[in-house]
């Protein structure tokens, strides 16, 4: 059995009833084949792959609050600090019923290579609880997010491991996340990314993840003879990413036509209202079917359907395994040329080689979503400097970081014989620069 397989067969042993980071585990090193078929002895003297797929440490605990009538829940939070070779641990904190330890490590992992493709000195770690803040009150939230970083605190730092926010966790979470560190550390530095402008957030991190999603997009389509103007898109998603995203695609050139939430979806003929959408969304935290009720060329559809509609791009914007085999035949049909992940392994493995196969251009969440990330990076060394960007400052290095990003991967596809197969290039490029950091910090 070769080193990849044996690998793989332990990790599904070894951590059971957690699908989602087997699929991540096997996505990343069946791409990865290839360079450590070329490096197998040494690598397997080394133990080199049981090190990158085992966390060095993980955190699970308890998290008590009383609710508005006095009534005390207890969720569970999360921190899994999987690999610092290049960098303090670095990724969000998600709030969801549907997080387990499984879904944060799928994420965790994730985010080490996502995180070594920007360039910057970040390890990967993810972290975040069950608790559900839709619904709540202020002060609901605010207990929670105190409870919560009551322990959290104990394993974080500005140099040792710097959480942001995920799905869930916003500029209002960060912020009460970020007085409680004070509060308790007594320490006022830059151990949250996400927060408030007034207490050293960074400016574009809102739209980061959006807008590095089209930078990169939009370099990709450069690249192979295509472009975003005059593009019809799809995206799926009405969160931050699916509103900077469509904000951006709009800017260069492409119609947006469509936006989803957790019930339904909208399709709008003549492009989506992105100030409306905010309004919906960011004001109001509202359905969809506010959207459509205020927009007469719009349509709202229960469930799910955003892949049905005929486009050019689809950019995937919500949760993981959003698009399956189904939606990736349909897609094809319909004659789309280019997916960009702009949530987290939103594509299935089987709807990813399908589109692959069909020639469809393919840019993985671990490159195309790295924008959230790198500018979080930018915020931490703003922090650092106790200085403060203009938004063009920001915004141009964040372009220039997907750019590189897209070039980066797409040379390591080459050398490797995978041209076009930016999925292989992403996970290669991303585990060169954290292997060879791994190699020289010697066994730990």
């Amino acid at each position: 059995m070769s080193y990849v397989d044996q690998v793989i067969e332990e990790v599904i042993a070894k951590n059971p009833a957690e699908p989602e980071f087997h699929q991540a585990v096997r996505e990343v090193l069946e791409s990865l084949r290839v360079v450590v078929e070329a490096n197998e002895e040494q690598y397997k003297k080394d133990a080199l792959l049981e090190r990158l797929v085992n966390p060095e440490r993980q955190f699970k605990f308890r998290v008590p609050w009383v609710d508005d009538n006095g009534q005390v829940h207890v969720n569970t939070g999360y921190r899994v600090q999987f690999n610092s070779a290049i960098g303090p641990y670095k990724g969000g904190l998600r709030l969801h019923p549907s997080v387990n330890l499984g879904i944060i490590k799928f994420l965790g992992f994730e985010q080490i290579f996502k995180n070594s493709l920007t360039g910057l000195p970040i390890g990967g770690g993810k972290g975040g609880s069950d608790f559900d803040p839709k619904g709540k009150s202020d002060r609901e939230i605010m207990a929670f997010c105190q409870s919560f970083m009551t322990e959290l605190c104990k394993y974080i730092g500005a140099d040792t491991d710097v959480p942001a926010g995920d799905i869930g966790t916003g500029a209002r979470e960060i912020g009460y996340m970020f007085g409680q560190y004070k509060r308790i550390r007594g320490l006022y530095e830059g151990v949250l990314t996400g927060k408030g402008l007034s207490y050293g957030g960074s400016l574009v991190r809102t739209e980061a993840t959006g807008y590095g999603l089209l930078y990169l997009t939009d370099e990709m389509l450069k690249c192979n003879g295509k472009s975003l103007e005059g593009a019809t898109v799809v995206v799926s998603g009405a969160g931050n990413v699916a509103i900077y995203a469509t904000e951006k695609a709009q800017q260069l050139g492409a119609k947006v036509v469509t936006c989803s939430d957790s019930t339904g979806w909208i399709y709008d003929k003549d492009g989506i209202d992105v100030a409306l959408l905010k309004e919906v969304k960011e004001v109001k935290r509202a359905r969809l079917t506010e959207y459509a009720a205020a927009r007469p060329s719009a349509e709202y559809h229960e469930g799910k359907g955003v892949w049905t509609i005929p486009c050019d791009v689809a950019l995937p914007c919500a949760t993981q395994n959003e698009l399956d085999l189904d939606d990736a035949k349909t897609l094809v049909a319909n004659g789309c040329f280019a997916v960009a992940e702009g949530a987290n392994m939103p594509t299935t493995m089987e709807a990813t080689e399908y589109l692959q196969e069909n020639g469809v251009l393919f840019a993985p969440g671990k490159a195309a979503n790295a924008g959230g990330v790198a500018t979080s990076a930018l915020e931490m060394s703003q922090n650092s400097e106790r200085l403060s960007w203009t938004f063009e400052e920001v915004d141009s290095k964040l372009k220039n970081i997907m750019v590189n990003i897209f070039h980066n991967l797409d040379d390591a596809a080459k050398r490797y014989g995978m041209e076009g197969n930016y999925v292989a290039g992403a996970n290669i490029a991303g585990f060169e620069k954290v292997v060879d950091a791994m190699n020289a910090q010697g066994i730990v």
